[in-house]
């Protein structure tokens, strides 16, 4: 749910922040009071559109901020936030959005700057803004199939999880037939080109880890007069007259001869013994490692035009040789298809038509599935219009498919199909135009919808507009049901609606030093029946409309209770 929200330099607002509860928050005060821009930020805090023409005239930036609280570990929100690498914690999320005059945006999720985009969808798993005028998600036809899978989605994702791996085989099987089936010149200009390649590296005879062996062998040739002062050095110093081997022998001597007077020296003769032959093998070795040392130009010549061969098959091939010699294997396996294309073609054609076969079962199930929750969806929604006084409503699911054609979800195309009055025909739910018609389909919607979108939060602007009488009254009841599964926010205009708040916020504006300024206060009880008065009579309020206030409260009550 959306539990606070900061907003400042925004319209008519200099600042504001407002604390959200659970359940049926409604929004009510004056024509022109800023109720309308209030939604407006939150809609810009969840990747709306945004405007330099938002920021408070005088001022270098607008600031929206917003504080949601999450429920559960399954909500989409988190899984959306893992994808962007936006970490969560305690189920909190923070949504930031600043806009310049200059009409520069910047964004940020959790206190990380991320794009616009990925702030709208972060923020479409969290807010639903349906208003008057609004392209929303239930009267977009290309969502509706997304929408009647959700309604079933524990029946319908398991098909649509099987289908679409076959969907995804049958992709690449098309691409790879493709890839053969192109023209000639394009395969013959492909065929020259890996010939070469294959050539080229074949032709360099690589070896697995050869330039390193050749690195290790081009830094001793580089360093020879190093190693050969250092190991001639080394064996002077053990071998010439009177240096160490001569000494550590004489040592050796003389604790041999005390071992045999003294049995206590033995230990440390026998250590010297030891290290005496030790460095006596080194130093035959340093020896022998002399005599072969030989510093040779033309071998690093030749070890740097290698290393510079492997290097140019790198830039073009791959940053190791293994990598090189995989990339070869690769291009051989490709050459063979193309010489061979023709009967290579064959065997993909026949894949194909197994994998088809086998695509259009699945997707024949699929749409089974889907046409039996389209039939009990089309009664749920019967039974919601029928409660918004339109028993005479027609609502139907319709699906069609082509076996020849096949999307990544499926081969059905759902759109959702209305007439509102008796002997007119169905037609799509995207063209109904009537004010009050349209606000009472999309409750008895979103009465259904609410509980499969997964959606925080839900915002009504002024959709209960054109309705009256037991048809208000049977709207706010709607409004109500939908705040049980969903926190919902509700500007509105009818004393009905007003009466089922569990939250009254009442937006006033006032002028100060010639500026104008937005406030947002939480109603009393009896601060309450005086402002649903008001909307009931309009400016006076008498004792009478009072009297109808308590009585819509109390009408209100018994409804939440039962």
């Amino acid at each position: 749910m959306l539990h606070e929200v900061s907003i400042k330099n925004f319209a008519i607002i200099e600042a504001l922040s407002i604390t959200f509860e659970k359940g049926l928050t409604v929004l009510t005060g004056e024509t022109g009071a800023g109720k309308s821009i209030i939604i407006d930020a939150i809609h810009l805090l969840t990747g709306g559109r945004g405007s330099s023409e938002f920021v408070r005239h005088g001022e270098d930036k607008t600031e929206i901020e917003g504080l949601f609280l999450l429920d559960g570990k399954e909500h989409p929100c988190l899984e959306k936030a893992k994808e962007f690498g936006i970490e969560m914690e305690d189920g909190t999320i923070i949504l930031k959005r600043d806009i310049y005059k200059n009409g520069k945006s910047v964004c940020r999720i959790n206190g990380k700057l991320v794009t616009i985009s990925v702030l709208r969808e972060i923020g479409a798993t969290l807010i639903d803004i349906h208003g008057q005028h609004e392209h929303q998600e239930l009267m977009d036809e290309t969502m509706h199939l997304s929408l009647l899978d959700q309604f079933r989605s524990a029946e319908i994702m398991p098909s649509i999880e099987e289908y679409s791996r076959l969907y995804r085989s049958f992709e690449q099987t098309k691409k790879k037939l493709k890839n053969l089936t192109e023209n000639e010149q394009q395969t013959a200009h492909r065929l020259d080109l890996i010939q070469f390649q294959l050539q080229e590296i074949q032709s360099a005879n690589l070896k697995i880890n050869e330039d390193e062996d050749l690195n290790e062998e081009k830094k001793k040739l580089s360093n020879f007069e190093r190693i050969h002062e250092s190991v001639q050095t080394s064996y002077s110093a053990l071998k010439d007259e009177q240096k160490g081997l001569d000494w550590i022998g004489l040592v050796m001597g003389h604790l041999e001869n005390a071992a045999d007077l003294d049995p206590v020296y033995k230990e440390w003769a026998d250590a010297v013994s030891n290290s005496y032959y030790i460095l006596e093998d080194v130093s035959t070795s340093l020896r022998n490692e002399l005599e072969n040392l030989e510093y040779d130009p033309q071998r690093l010549i030749e070890i740097e035009d290698r290393l510079n061969e492997i290097h140019q098959l790198k830039r073009k091939y791959g940053k190791t040789i293994d990598e090189i010699l995989e990339y070869a294997a690769k291009i051989e396996e490709e050459m063979e298809t193309l010489l061979n294309k023709e009967t290579h073609i064959q065997q993909i054609e026949q894949e194909l038509e197994v994998i088809k076969k086998d695509l259009i079962v699945e997707g024949n199930e699929l749409s089974r599935i889907r046409k039996n929750a389209a039939d009990v969806l089309s009664d749920l929604i019967h039974k919601e219009l029928k409660e918004l006084y339109m028993d005479k409503t027609v609502f139907e699911v319709r699906l069609s498919s082509d076996e020849n054609v096949f999307f990544h979800n499926g081969m059905d195309v759902a759109e959702f199909y209305l007439s509102t009055n008796p002997g007119e025909p169905l037609k799509p739910l995207s063209k109904i135009a009537s004010g009050g018609e349209l606000s009472r389909i999309m409750l008895a919607l979103k009465s259904i919808f609410s509980k499969h979108q997964g959606v925080t939060s839900i915002i009504f602007d002024e959709v209960d507009t054109g309705v009256s009488g037991r048809v208000a009254q049977a709207i706010a009841e709607k409004i109500h049901n939908v705040s049980i599964d969903s926190q919902v926010l509700c500007i509105s205009h009818l004393p009905q609606v007003a009466a089922m708040a569990d939250t009254h916020l009442f937006i006033a504006k006032s002028t100060s030093d010639g500026r104008t300024t937005t406030t947002v206060k939480p109603l009393s009880l009896e601060e309450k029946i005086n402002e649903i008065g008001r909307m009931i009579s309009g400016v006076e309020i008498t004792d009478l409309t009072k009297k109808h206030a308590d009585e819509l409260l109390q009408l209100a009550r018994n409804i939440k209770e039962s």
